[in-house]
């Protein structure tokens, strides 16, 4: 079954082109990634499959819904695109509360498991605007899954981290495909790449195609 459905979808910006016209698909289950230069188009087309923009044309679904349609924003989805924004004077545990009280699908206790499986101690009062890159990425990580969502779409989740981060992290994904869940995973780093996707696409000029036989070495 496929999780996300993308049906001649393209986006321009005035004259710029950021996403040719696109037809694709991600099954359920699956680690798919995304590879391309910076400014290739990757982000653009991850905000585009979450709803953050919309497209110039064709329709993109998610989880059965058809955005700008169904839904404004994707549904059962968890996101972390770009660097994550957080309230630099309040603690990882206050800023993901304030998150979670949005929509009260998850209490305290769920935030600071969650937490504790992105490497971060939510007893902890440290202020997030005294983090280093790589806890606020954990942090950011620890955002997009403490809801428990179907669908995971992360812009290049690893970056900060350092080699023992990006092994929890790859762990995490991993167990979290073992546990059903679908993952789009736009990454540059090469054995991020080779460990945890099941399918990857490239996106060169705006142009998205699946590498069919995909090679490390071909990245």
């Amino acid at each position: 079954m496929n999780l996300i459905e993308v049906n001649g979808v393209s986006k321009q910006f005035k004259n710029q082109t950021a996403l040719k016209e696109t037809t694709i698909s991600f099954e359920e289950g699956k680690i798919h990634g995304i590879v391309g230069m910076n400014g290739s188009g990757k982000t653009v087309f991850l905000k585009l499959l979450c709803g953050l923009l919309c497209p110039t044309a064709g329709t993109i679904t998610v989880c059965g819904k058809v955005l700008g349609k169904d839904r404004d924003f994707a549904p059962d989805t968890g996101i972390l695109i770009e660097t994550p924004n957080f309230l630099p004077y309040k603690s990882g545990m206050g800023n993901l509360w304030d998150l979670a009280s949005i929509q009260h699908k998850v209490g305290k206790e769920q935030i600071a498991e969650t937490m504790r499986t992105a490497g971060l101690d939510p007893a902890s009062k440290k202020w997030v605007g005294k983090y280093s890159l790589g806890m606020r990425q954990r942090l950011g990580i620890a955002q997009a899954i403490m809801e428990d969502p179907a669908l995971l779409l992360l812009d290049e989740p690893m970056n900060g981290l350092d080699k023992r981060g990006c092994e929890d992290m790859r762990a995490l994904f991993s167990g979290l495909r073992d546990a059903g869940k679908t993952i789009v995973l736009a990454s540059h780093i090469a054995e991020d790449i080779q460990v945890l996707c099941d399918t990857v696409c490239e996106m060169e000029n705006g142009a998205l195609s699946k590498i069919k036989g995909w090679d490390i070495e071909d990245m």
